[in-house]
């Protein structure tokens, strides 16, 4: 999608902070952080959401998760870190590209939804 935001970003339309990049992946910090580490990772391929998943896109799928952990490793999450996809209306999906949030920092993070 030529408008997409993060599709802009990966075409290099628009500057990002990356962390991370291979032939499938990139990774970049959000621009608007909820934690001290927060890093979108995200398919280089355009899917709108998690919904729109199918079968052929399980191999790269398996490499933006595999990179996540990579990624939340270098920015120091060792004791642990939150990842987050939020998919469609519901789910408070902001941008419609496939995209991870990695948060994490030296402190516990608050509880993602009360009881």
């Amino acid at each position: 999608m030529s408008d997409c935001l993060f599709c802009r970003i990966v075409r290099g339309e628009i500057p990002a902070t990356k962390v991370y990049e291979d032939d499938h992946v990139l990774a970049f910090h959000d621009i608007r952080p909820l934690a001290p580490v927060h890093v979108l990772v995200i398919p280089k391929e355009h899917v709108d959401s998690m919904a729109h998943l199918e079968p052929r896109h399980e191999a790269a799928m398996g490499r933006l998760v595999v990179a996540a952990a990579r990624i939340a490793r270098d920015q120091g999450c060792t004791d642990g870190f939150r990842t987050i996809v939020n998919t469609g209306r519901v789910g408070l999906q902001e941008v419609y590209h496939l995209h991870l949030h990695i948060l994490g920092g030296p402190d516990p993070l608050p509880p993602m939804l009360k009881r």
